[in-house]
């Protein structure tokens, strides 16, 4: 079929929050093209865009230093480096520092330092050694109550603050104190001694001791800050919530580190929390501030609450999070990783699922009416976005002749007009209102954030042009702008290109290679564990490029190509419908292909043995189920070299997926095809043996059919039974019976089902579904998540009863009149299943009679079996119920014995 070139929009599907399966991440769901954390002060990375975790996690945590580090760091004159002072402060053990402490140091980090080192910081040392003795013990004693659920119980030793003699503590911590000389180490100890009155539940004797022991201070750095922590929990105990939350604001405002557990505390003590902090600010950065904690928490709209905070300062970098957050809402609504079409035109997003049918027959759910709406959004919307660049009605040449070709071919997407959405009012005028805004502040604001974000929006609207204008006139040198910049004018180029060429590629690999190139695979570290990811790698621009060519090389015509910028080769496996495979082996055997098509597309031609031979025989398979044994044959003569279906299998001693080895005498796809492929069920059971589900026929009229053949030999064996069918006697019609089995067994109904479409068990799985629809190819778009879609050519089930048909004509035996009626009968019963498979109930759920029109129209479908699906069970039934076969099918087929009565 002839595709035509249309022009790729880069705004997609909508993403839809329920999803079928519980382990399905959001966070994944979507290609991250704008990246968040390109935020200056990284303390907020917490609080950008997450849906699968209540705080933002994928940063490294070192981005955001502990102001409580940076606080030692200083006092030891920088003496230490970062990682140095957090592993002397948090990890070194104390017997460490005591050791140091008696002029015996052991610790290589201390042993470095010198012994000088604890002289001139001893008041630090010691008071680490006290920090660190009394840490264990620095948990709340839990007591069981209806608001207690935020407190941490110790699960290992059960040790809290309680387990100390609390005034030999409040003593020892009060003379410590008092003896200290240095300001920042004295605030310390008031620190200790808030801390522990607050996790002995002496609440009031806290609040005093931070009003006597550190606020005398008089310094607002981090020892300052741990203990206003520490006050504000003690004052949510005493139910002091509306100044606990001040003070746990003013935690979030100063501290970097512990604006996440400031938050949290917030929310506990106070459930109009945000509010109550707004009414108390007083300051510009206070108000900003508690507008952004107050935007932060109702994300429905937020463009009102940073039109306040605009107000306020337009420089704000929390601004740029809440600005950042509603990009990349944006962008999850415009770019999940994944979306298909079924044959009825929506259009359905799938992900990670797997084709599975519980039975033969394919039972279809229908969507509740509301789903459907919303599809049918989706799918206008989707249409748009492949529209022509070109005015369907403009005069020049051969554009216009595609566009007239496109409009008369119903197989092919229509154009519809650019102002045509899928999406509601609301998202649209969200992206209206956030680029209105983003347009604004850039041009009060110092921060070349603001232009990048503006452009970035005018790409999701298509607008490539001025996105591209924008990007080109931003000067600055930070990196990670620089970065963003970089990509966006990638993003730009490509997705606004009408057409993908030679020369086009060439410009791919010249400028852009860095995007497609395979990456080197980088050591693992050895502190990562070996933890399953079972979402994979985060989408990212590079997918989404590949996805862009994938459906441009689709519309374009080159299968092929548009297969392979997703696929391996050896995925055909899973879908061997024949026409992709031809577009696939043609660019496998193009001449002169172009740098990128060797280096980026022809890489996806993984090792599947000889390839010559796979393709031989998924050729020669097709040939087979349309009885043209002939051609098959000629095609498995090419395919003596295949080295069977490429399948991985898990390899415990590698722990890695390696190359599945097949046993000896184990079908592979090719070689060890029993003989009673040529049998009959004695019933249907797919996991039973073959010894337990099929019998064989007499044989001995045929001595070429061996026990076990590869393809090459079945189908010369057919060839030859179908000469021998030619005849008018008793031998002919068995022969023709053992063709028209072959058939009926290798079909979807059939135990050997698996034989031509490329797998190897008759266990269920989407190979195996009945749709006969002519447009049941489910790839409208690109071939992307190749392995769950499956479209393969139906079964032509009349082949198989046209052999039987010769086989009754010329037998005279009535017992094997009535196996091959009844052979005849299971394979018109196939037909049937496609039937009811392109016929499914229209039926709304939603629909109050649902249940009564449901039985009507299963009655419908009931009378249409009966009358036009059953004439061979009927013949059965009116001339050979008598028959000692008739009998024992009664017995062992339930539906049969059924239908008998």
């Amino acid at each position: 079929m002839k595709k035509y070139l249309l022009s790729l929009a880069v705004v997609s599907l909508f993403y839809t929050e329920s999803e079928a399966c519980a382990w399905s991440d959001p966070d994944y769901e979507y290609f991250n093209l704008f990246t968040q954390s390109i935020i200056k002060d990284k303390s907020y990375l917490p609080f950008l865009h997450s849906y699968s975790t209540r705080f933002y996690t994928d940063f490294k945590p070192s981005l955001i230093p502990d102001e409580n580090i940076e606080s030692w760091k200083r006092y030891f004159n920088n003496q230490l480096s970062y990682a140095q002072t957090e592993y002397l402060v948090n990890k070194m053990n104390i017997n460490d520092l005591n050791a140091l402490k008696k002029g015996s140091p052991t610790n290589q980090l201390l042993v470095t330092l010198g012994s000088g080192f604890y002289q001139k910081y001893r008041e630090g040392i010691d008071y680490l050694i006290e920090a660190k003795y009394l840490e264990p013990y620095m948990k709340i004693n839990y007591i069981e109550s209806a608001d207690s659920f935020y407190y941490y119980r110790e699960p290992g030793t059960g040790k809290n603050a309680t387990n100390l003699d609390y005034n030999k503590t409040v003593a020892a911590l009060t003379s410590l104190y008092n003896a200290a000389k240095n300001p920042e180490i004295k605030q310390r100890y008031g620190y200790q001694l808030v801390r522990f009155n607050h996790y002995t539940r002496n609440y009031d004797a806290a609040l005093k001791a931070f009003k006597n022991y550190v606020e005398p201070i008089r310094l607002k750095g981090a020892p300052y800050i741990m203990a206003l922590d520490q006050v504000a929990g003690a004052q949510r105990g005493l139910g002091m919530n509306s100044e606990a939350n001040w003070n746990f604001f003013q935690v979030f405002r100063d501290s970097k580190s512990r604006k996440e557990s400031a938050f949290v505390s917030m929310k506990l003590s106070d459930t109009a929390s945000f509010n109550n902090i707004l009414k108390r600010a007083s300051t510009s950065e206070d108000k900003n501030m508690a507008y952004f904690l107050l935007g932060y928490e109702d994300f429905n709209n937020p463009i009102p609450v940073m039109e306040k905070m605009f107000e306020i300062n337009p420089d704000s970098e929390i601004l740029k999070v809440m600005a950042v957050r509603s990009i990349n809402e944006l962008e999850r609504s415009y770019l999940p990783i994944y979306y298909y079409t079924n044959e009825n035109g929506t259009v359905t997003e799938k992900k990670n699922s797997e084709n599975n049918t519980a039975s033969n027959k394919t039972e279809t759910a229908e969507p509740k009416k509301e789903e459907l709406s919303f599809w049918q959004k989706i799918v206008r919307f989707f249409k748009n976005l492949f529209s022509s660049k070109k005015d369907k009605n403009s005069t020049d040449g051969k554009a216009d002749q595609s566009d007239d070709e496109l409009l008369n071919n119903p197989d092919r997407i229509p154009v519809f007009t650019k102002n045509n959405y899928w999406y509601d009012d609301k998202t649209r005028d969200f992206l209206d209102d956030l680029e209105k805004f983003t347009s604004k502040t850039k041009e009060k604001s110092r921060d070349k954030y603001w232009q990048i974000a503006d452009a970035y929006l005018k790409f999701l609207k298509k607008d490539y042009k001025s996105s591209t204008e924008i990007l080109e006139n931003i000067k600055t040198s930070n990196p990670e702008y620089l970065e963003e910049i970089k990509r966006m004018k990638v993003l730009n180029d490509i997705v606004s290109q009408p057409k993908i060429d030679a020369d086009y590629e060439n410009h791919l690999m010249k400028d852009y290679s860095e995007y497609f190139a395979e990456k080197k695979e980088v050591p693992k570290d050895s502190t990562e564990t070996d933890e399953y990811n079972y979402y994979g790698e985060v989408p990212s621009t590079a997918d989404f490029l590949k996805d862009v060519l994938a459906n441009r090389y689709f519309l374009q015509g080159e299968d092929g190509k548009s297969f392979l910028m997703n696929n391996k080769l050896s995925d055909l496996q899973y879908s061997p419908n024949s026409s992709l495979v031809k577009s696939v082996e043609d660019f496998y055997r193009k001449p002169n292909k172009t740098q990128f098509e060797q280096q980026i597309i022809a890489k996806n031609i993984d090792e599947v043995g000889n390839i010559d031979a796979f393709f031989a025989v998924i050729y020669g398979d097709r040939a087979m189920r349309q009885a043209d044994f002939e051609k098959a044959k000629a095609y498995y003569s090419k395919a003596r070299n295949f080295s069977g279906i490429p399948r991985n299998e898990w390899n415990y001693e590698e722990k890695k997926l390696t190359p599945m080895k097949y046993q000896p005498g184990a079908y592979d796809g090719f070689s060890n095809i029993s003989d009673l492929v040529f049998g009959h069920n004695v019933w249907v059971s797919y996991q039973s043996s073959p010894e337990e589900s099929m019998k064989k026929e007499d044989y001995s009229l045929f001595p070429f059919i061996k026990p076990s053949m590869n393809k090459l030999e079945l189908a010369d064996a057919l060839i030859q039974l179908k000469k021998i069918g030619n005849g008018k006697d008793e031998k002919s019609s068995r022969a023709n019976q053992l063709i028209g089995n072959v058939l009926y067994n290798t079909s979807i109904l059939g135990y050997y089902r698996q034989l031509f479409v490329m797998d190897l068990d008759n266990s269920n799985g989407g190979k195996y579904y009945f749709d006969t629809s002519e447009k049941s190819n489910p790839y409208q778009y690109y071939y992307k998540g190749f392995p769950d879609r499956v479209y393969i050519e139906p079964d032509n089930y009349d082949l198989a009863i046209n052999y039987y048909k010769r086989a009754l004509n010329t037998s005279t035996n009535k017992e094997q009149k009535a196996r091959i009626l009844f052979q005849m009968a299971s394979a018109e019963q196939g037909k049937y299943y496609q039937y009811e498979a392109k016929h499914p109930s229209n039926i709304d759920y939603s629909d109050p009679k649902w249940s009564e029109k449901s039985d009507a129209y299963q009655k419908q479908l009931d009378q249409i079996k009966n009358q036009k699906y059953r004439t061979y069970f009927a013949l059965l039934k009116s001339q050979y119920a008598n028959t000692e076969t008739a009998k024992q099918l009664m017995g062992s087929c339930s539906y049969f014995g059924y239908f008998m009565k």
